[in-house]
């Protein structure tokens, strides 16, 4: 027969063995409070200045060099080794050899957006517009009748280069995708599923208004704005060919409420992670194993192409930091290297909705302000296109964040049969190394104006520290 319990043991019981979630506002000292504000205000400066792939990878350029770190060949602290302005990877040697592994922390830079087509430009009922095709999973309709800003690099015909940030600065124009009033959306749009209401062909940058020369001059508004923007940047229309101008929405990351204890802004996804490896990596003073923090490209259009962590670069990296070690960095070697390396996908999950919890498994998922999110597995439905982390890693995470007191949560993204998505964590485990995915948590994830808690991001950057410097080889490694 099971004992009897009074109702005193019974609550000393429950508080032993029991699971609770554990809110980080509850457990910070007034100093680590100070610290996550302090933390947050250099964030939001990190995502002003870099709202695309390359303006981020430039800031952590920069960051990186303000911390010692240089390019390979050069004397630095750590070497920094950009890949055609849009992927990186900084390394911070430790006092083993590369050889027994690394420590790897990798995140992605792209964020959902709309990207310019290469023959944009076209007048329509006296107005000038660009044509847009939209990245990585957005809803259409959230990008209407907003401010917008263009980012984005354009190679002219002699080989040199123009880059744009037109809306961000307080004197600058800014850009919007014009919506239908409501008194003559029904037939439109109100009666329609939500994906077909809004047409991705109608997502359409409003450029100008004004006409140069008379009414009998053939796409005189048109011709107005290739004026412009000849005489401004020295640009034809058949320099579009070779642009990639990116369509983001414009103004600075904010705090939000009233206890500025939230941070809304475009591209949290992924840049919140990003932005706290490089803080963790900076913070490291001379780790026991090397430590490499990579910042993807492509991952919200499924990891394709050159910059992708699908991509051959990652061998390039390690080549890099073989060589720097003196070590022979043959192809063995590198795979050598990596199938004893250890590592967190850093990205984002969805947090808890308040006003959508139906959508949520709430015992599995996370909350706002509950710490950084590991994620044991990934993929849709039965677990499809899934990285599944093994006991034996889940453990060791475990075991370093519990020792280093980092608040964390475990989630998943949505209920099984309704959420699911991918993340970089499989393209890195196909080397053989153990990997789980470990991030922020997210509110209106993929909109222009995703929010985190300030006290989520500070548990973030605290679990790569802790993770940097105290992650080992598993015995069967």
């Amino acid at each position: 027969m099971q004992k009897k319990f009074t109702k005193k043991q019974a609550q000393d019981l429950a508080k032993r063995l029991s699971k609770k979630s554990v809110l980080v506002w509850d457990k910070l000292t007034r100093a680590q409070t100070g610290e996550a504000m302090a933390l947050a205000e250099d964030y939001k400066r990190f995502l002003d200045q870099g709202k695309t792939e390359r303006e981020a990878v430039a800031a952590l350029v920069s960051m990186a060099a303000e911390n010692g770190f240089a390019f390979p060949g050069k004397k630095g602290r750590g070497l920094c080794m950009p890949v055609s302005s849009k992927v990186l990877a900084l390394y911070l040697p430790g006092k083993e050899s590369p050889m027994e592994g690394l420590n790897i922390i990798a995140s992605h830079l792209d964020s959902p957006r709309l990207d310019c087509k290469q023959n944009p430009l076209y007048e329509c009922v006296d107005l000038v517009f660009l044509k847009t095709h939209y990245y990585g999973g957005i809803r259409k309709h959230q990008w209407l009748a907003r401010p917008l800003a263009i980012h984005g690099r354009i190679v002219k015909t002699d080989g040199s280069y123009l880059d744009l940030a037109i809306g961000e600065d307080p004197d600058d124009p800014v850009f919007t995708i014009l919506d239908l009033l409501p008194h003559l959306a029904r037939k439109v749009q109100a009666n329609k599923k939500l994906f077909e209401a809004f047409d991705a062909e109608k997502l359409n940058i409003l450029l100008g208004s004004m006409p140069l020369g008379p009414d009998d001059v053939k796409d005189r508004f048109k011709l107005a704005m290739l004026h412009l923007l000849h005489d401004k940047y020295g640009l034809v229309e058949e320099d579009f060919l070779a642009g990639e101008l990116e369509v983001v929405p414009a103004g600075k990351a904010r705090d939000v409420g009233l206890d500025r204890s939230l941070i809304g802004a475009y591209g949290h996804d992924d840049r919140v992670c990003a932005y706290a490896s490089a803080s963790a990596l900076f913070a490291q003073k001379t780790p026991r194993y090397g430590c490499l923090a990579l910042f993807f490209d492509k991952e919200e259009i499924g990891s394709e192409g050159r910059t992708s962590a699908k991509s051959r670069v990652l061998e390039h990296f390690v080549e890099q930091v073989l060589e720097a070690a003196g070590v022979d960095a043959s192809g063995r070697n590198v795979r050598k290297c990596l199938y004893r390396s250890r590592a967190l996908s850093a990205d984002v999950n969805a947090a808890l909705d308040p006003d959508y919890q139906d959508v949520h498994e709430k015992q599995n998922a996370a909350r706002m302000g509950y710490g950084v999110c590991v994620t044991k597995f990934t993929g849709s439905g039965g677990k499809s296109g899934a990285n599944d982390a093994s006991a034996e890693y889940m453990g060791q995470v475990r075991k370093i964040f519990d020792k280093n007191k980092v608040i964390w949560q475990t989630g998943e993204l949505g209920k099984v049969d309704i959420g699911g998505g991918g993340t970089i964590a499989k393209f890195l485990a196909a080397w053989g190394m153990d990997i789980v995915d470990c991030g922020t948590a997210v509110l209106s994830m993929h909109s222009p104006f995703e929010i985190v808690s300030k006290a989520d991001l500070y548990m973030t950057r605290q679990a790569y520290s802790a993770f940097f410097a105290d992650c080992a080889p598993m015995e069967d490694k």
